[in-house]
């Protein structure tokens, strides 16, 4: 179908133009909701969320911050939009495989959804993290009031206070909140767009100290895994969000009003350091979440780093109470809110889109089946992130890892060799048989597909390091060249 063809017959059958409501989340893993199994952290009013709306089950974002949210924005993978790695820039000049330039700042210029949005009639607000530019247009904290709306938004939230509201109070959750409700009452008169985009649960991890000491009578520990400050953050936070809710329905737009909740990536399973006793070694540096059943969190090219709670409620629509298995991307958001609210046309013709709409999900029908794709051709040795591409086509997941990584099976040791992993997820969801050996057709197929695919977007390969230095290969500075 023609473009032109496909907007008319989007537009044919648009729908009222509904609110929306975008809560984004940081480092929460697949089972930090009690909805998703949390056996420590009773989560109420999400779980109200999913019991009124859609849970997915096969929700995708990327491993970190930045690449996720350049997704977000655009509606394209990181391949295309070039965002793939978290900013303030860093580079590993040393190791074996030549990191790929980076974009560091989302243009001015870029088409992003709230400029759709906004196109269509919205007003939009950003309150929250923001971690998409590096200058004066804004920094991980936020965006900036005076450039917000070269990205879309008309409201963004008031600057925060790190140390106050970072590193001792509860991360901004209550402020944050407060701030969106101000803006749904200013705003029940005309469609709009809030998306809340929290620091929670990020490290370092904070929390109201009444909410900490109760989990601390519990018996659960100071640090580290499940720890009672991790854990209160996490009632916080689903308590803040109740507040939201309470505020749609005080106003009476609960019933034209989509209320998305999403998370960044997976929960911090394990952060690593190079180790000091060896020169190809990575130790354990921390743990704050175990994300099982599945493999690994945060940064990991694992479904632990890659696969997160999400639940949509949008009355009249999305029928209560009902689960999604299609595996969804948060590549998929821009055009499926942009269809929602009749704002399709607004794209421009120049802007190339990699995701789908979800309507038909949201009304049980079903999608076309495709492929899913992940672009990282960086390192980060927090995660033993290595550069490497992901493929997921229905039950199977392919892993390329192009010319280095580190043995999770020998102590996360290093090897300087490439590697192909290929997972099973519908019989081995936490990907601990690989089958790349067993499978060499299937594994060859995918990895010519899925290195077709990453040419497609205008990307490229990694390929060796011609300053490769054994004695230096976790060696980290700051900055790398723009492309």
């Amino acid at each position: 179908m023609q473009r032109r063809d496909f907007i008319a017959s989007l537009l044919a059958v648009a729908p009222a133009m509904p609110n929306i409501v975008f809560i984004l989340m940081d480092d929460m893993g697949y089972g930090a909701l009690s909805s998703q199994g949390n056996r420590y952290v009773s989560t109420p009013n999400l779980d109200r969320l999913a019991t009124e709306g859609m849970r997915f089950t096969n929700a995708y974002v990327t491993p970190q911050c930045t690449p996720t949210r350049s997704t977000l924005m655009t509606g394209q993978y990181t391949a295309r939009n070039k965002m793939f790695h978290v900013i303030p820039p860093y580079q590993y000049p040393y190791a074996r495989v030549r990191e790929v330039p980076h974009r560091d700042n989302l243009s001015r210029d870029t088409f992003t959804l709230p400029k759709g949005l906004k196109a269509a009639g919205y007003q939009t607000a950003a309150i929250g993290k923001w971690h998409l530019t590096t200058g004066q247009d804004g920094n991980y904290n936020g965006l900036n009031p005076q450039a917000s709306h070269h990205y879309g938004f008309d409201v963004v939230a008031k600057p925060s206070v790190i140390q106050g509201e970072f590193g001792k109070g509860d991360k901004a959750v209550n402020r944050f909140t407060d701030e969106s409700i101000d803006f749904i009452r200013q705003n029940q008169k005309q469609p709009f767009f809030l998306y809340l985009a929290h620091h929670s649960i990020h490290n370092i991890v904070a929390a109201p100290e009444e909410l900490v000491k109760k989990y601390r009578d519990k018996g659960f520990p100071e640090v580290n895994l499940n720890n009672a400050t991790y854990l209160a953050a996490l009632e916080h936070m689903d308590t803040a969000i109740g507040r939201l809710l309470k505020a749609l329905d005080e106003t009476n737009l609960r019933e034209n009003t989509i209320v998305i909740f999403l998370t960044d990536n997976g929960g911090i399973h394990r952060q690593l350091r190079p180790s000091a006793e060896s020169t190809d070694q990575l130790k354990l540096f921390e743990r704050l979440f175990d994300n099982a059943p599945l493999r690994e969190g945060k940064g990991f090219a694992y479904e632990g780093g890659i696969r997160v709670p999400m639940l949509v409620r949008w009355p009249g629509t999305i029928k209560p109470n009902s689960t999604c298995h299609t595996p969804v991307h948060i590549v998929d958001m821009l055009p499926t809110l942009l269809e929602a609210t009749a704002a399709i046309a607004s794209i421009p013709k120049d802007h190339s889109l990699d995701g789908i709409s979800l309507m038909p999900l949201f009304k049980d029908k079903k999608t076309a089946p495709r492929p899913l794709y992940w672009y990282m051709p960086f390192y980060d040795l927090n995660w033993a992130a290595t550069p490497s591409a992901i493929m997921r086509d229905g039950d199977y997941k392919l892993i390329d890892y192009f010319g280095d990584f580190f043995n999770a099976e020998d102590g996360d040791r290093y090897v300087t060799s490439a590697r192909l992993e290929l997972f099973n997820l519908r019989t081995d969801p936490s990907e601990k048989r690989n089958l790349a050996a067993r499978e060499p057709k299937r594994t060859a197929r995918m990895q010519k597909q899925l290195r077709a695919w990453i040419e497609s977007c205008g990307a490229s390969i990694p390929v060796s390091n011609s300053n490769f230095d054994p004695k230096r290969a976790f060696e980290k500075i700051s900055g790398m060249p723009r492309p």
